[in-house]
């Protein structure tokens, strides 16, 4: 079995990529549901951010608000550091399941879509690592218009990843995104056939 890492920046066109991989039939488990999971009311994971950044997170339903959790971790990187340092046992055992189902269904191929896959240190475990990279001021712009959020937020959570320029640097494959949804797809298409 092999592990395909699949990252990028908020904005990068990195869903959109993963989304290919999916319709092409290839298996992507995707770290941001796994969080998603992991919050979910009631669960260990929930109990733990709710124990340390209270209630004023949760929703009148119970659910944690996502978006003023966000707003309080990506304006305060100590904040940041704490929702990381409690959740990420609980995302790597969601990851760690949901790769061991595919690989018990049979799947050789495996994408993994992390968007901190190397600050979490899981590229490790991957190979090729790709990475759908975009230039700064369009990442910008596509956040800003995606999320109808002000430039201040968007820089916010833009700067709490590392730089997609550095990322690249990491990679075994970059996906350039600065183009048309046809450009992407065409890239996609190529690095298919070559590498995977």
């Amino acid at each position: 079995m092999r592990i395909v890492g699949l990252t990028g920046g908020i904005s990068s066109g990195k869903s959109t990529v993963s989304n290919l991989f999916k319709a092409s039939g290839i298996p992507v488990v995707d770290a941001d549901l796994v969080a998603r999971d992991v919050l979910k009311k009631g669960t260990g994971g929930w109990k733990k951010v709710v124990a340390a950044f209270g209630e004023d997170i949760l929703q009148a339903n119970g659910e944690v608000d996502r978006p003023r959790l966000g707003q309080i971790v990506f304006s305060d990187p100590a904040k940041r550091q704490i929702l990381n340092r409690l959740l990420a046992s609980y995302i790597s055992s969601g990851i760690f399941w949901e790769i061991l189902k595919l690989w018990m269904k049979g799947f050789k191929v495996i994408v993994l879509d992390v968007p901190l896959l190397f600050e979490a240190k899981m590229d490790k475990w991957t190979t090729p690592i790709i990475v759908v990279w975009v230039d700064p001021e369009t990442q910008l712009q596509r956040l800003v218009a995606r999320d109808c959020t002000s430039e201040e937020d968007a820089r916010n959570r833009i700067n709490a990843q590392l730089p997609l320029d550095l990322k690249r640097t990491k990679a075994d494959i970059v996906i350039d995104n600065t183009g048309s949804l046809e450009d992407l797809n065409e890239q996609f298409r190529k690095m298919l056939r070559r590498a995977i």
